[in-house]
């Protein structure tokens, strides 16, 4: 195990819709889809952006792209027409979010190590 970003196992997109903001997780393999199962926790998402105005964070599974769809609800404090943040949508999140330092098993990185060359 070794204290690795997110990126190294899994890519991502995201995007936003009013104050609220939408990150698509997707893992590399399966086994990295089932680790970032029991890992990427609401609670975990919730914490990581705790900085921002985030009022509530819903976690839906897609087993089947290997992926996960957070939305990060109040996060845009009103959104790209109302809000005075500098970066006042949601395309950046998804990058700093990958980012994220978690403790990830030496087998996994090796086996996603075929998907970032």
């Amino acid at each position: 195990m070794s204290l690795q970003p997110l990126r190294k196992i899994a890519y991502g997109r995201s995007g936003d819709k009013g104050g609220s903001c939408n990150i698509g997780v997707i893992a590399f393999t399966e086994n990295g889809y089932l680790f970032l199962h029991k890992t990427l926790t609401v609670k975990i998402v919730k914490l990581f952006f705790l900085k921002f105005p985030v009022t509530k964070v819903i976690r839906y599974e897609l087993h089947n792209l290997l992926a996960f769809n957070f939305i990060l609800e109040g996060i845009l404090d009103g959104g790209g027409s109302r809000s005075l943040r500098i970066d006042s949508q949601g395309k950046a999140l998804g990058q700093a979010f990958l980012e994220m330092k978690i403790e990830i098993p030496d087998e996994l990185l090796k086996e996603a190590e075929l998907f970032i060359k």
